[in-house]
């Protein structure tokens, strides 16, 4: 999630179809997985989802409202850190989550204790991930990420990991660590499918390439595959006992799909078998070549 206020909510990205068809399904599947896997079984998400579930498995109280009271603050908090856009997204997504809980009630899809962690995972990670890519949220654990980093001093992973391990904790305690265990397979399978729908399997990667066969690289990729590159700038050499040595060097930098790396690699080293090449994954990109014509940078 990027960071930074928004001065005015995008109404036309809002309200863009496409936004929100994924919105309106992300939030049927997540209440598809907590009535027909989650919920009647007592099995847990992480974040605010796990805390409804067991707050409403210790003290009966109603799982919608539960789901919009301790959202309430996030929204908040998610308006403050990050903008109006992301705060609209996630309202409306948190109020089809609260109308779905509270008007659909259906008997349990499968009773196997392994089926419902694997399908209840699959089905509201991929809820999650769709509500993501529409611009909000349905659950405030990532916005108590980006709220704390600063003054933890934790990555976003490492906050959500201490507070999900409390939740997995107490539902130890409260319903016995065999339900626990197979809660964290429910929440290790969502995480999972919410990083597939998300990244998809395009997820972009950036290939790092310093050859002493600079120009036969550059023709490889960019006529022979059809990619964009960059080059920048450099020096190599700096070898230990040879450290006075240097040459002037052309850092080519691609930005490919994963499944093109094999391949690339492989041309890359059939040109120059002592090239240095390194991989970086990308969490996004856009512009440039890229979808428009064949994958690129």
């Amino acid at each position: 999630m990027s960071v930074g206020k928004a001065d005015h909510v995008h109404w036309a990205q809002v309200l863009h179809w496409k936004s929100l068809f994924q919105l309106v399904l992300g939030c049927g599947l997540a209440v598809l997985a907590m009535r027909g896997f989650m919920i009647p079984n007592r099995f847990l998400d992480g974040g605010i989802t796990g805390i409804s579930i067991l707050l409403h498995e210790v003290w009966h109280l109603d799982i919608s409202l539960l789901m919009l009271v301790l959202n309430i603050p996030f929204v908040y908090l998610g308006y403050k850190r990050i903008g109006k856009t992301f705060a609209v997204q996630t309202i409306f997504a948190i109020l089809l989550m609260t109308i779905g809980l509270h008007w659909v009630h259906i008997a349990p899809i499968t009773t196997d204790r392994l089926l419902i962690a694997i399908f209840g995972g699959l089905l509201i990670g991929t809820g999650v991930g769709l509500v993501l890519r529409s611009g909000g949220v349905i659950d405030g654990a990532e916005v108590i990420a980006v709220f704390t980093k600063r003054k933890t001093g934790l990555s976003n992973s490492e906050i959500i990991m201490v507070f999900n391990a409390i939740i997995f904790a107490l539902a130890a305690i409260q319903f016995g660590l065999e339900t626990a265990m197979y809660s964290l397979i429910t929440y290790f399978t969502a995480t999972r499918a919410t990083d597939y729908v998300v990244d998809g399997i395009e997820q972009f990667t950036a290939i790092n390439i310093i050859s002493k066969r600079p120009d036969q690289i550059k023709s490889f990729l960019v006529n022979d595959l059809g990619k964009g590159i960059t080059v920048y700038k450099g020096e190599r050499g700096y070898l230990p006992g040879q450290f006075d040595i240097k040459v002037e060097s052309d850092i080519i930098v691609t930005v490919v799909t994963r499944l093109e790396i094999h391949q690339i690699q492989q041309g890359i080293l059939d040109i120059d078998p002592q090239a240095f090449l390194f991989i970086q994954s990308i969490k996004e990109a856009s512009g440039g070549v890229l979808k428009e014509k064949k994958h690129g940078h």
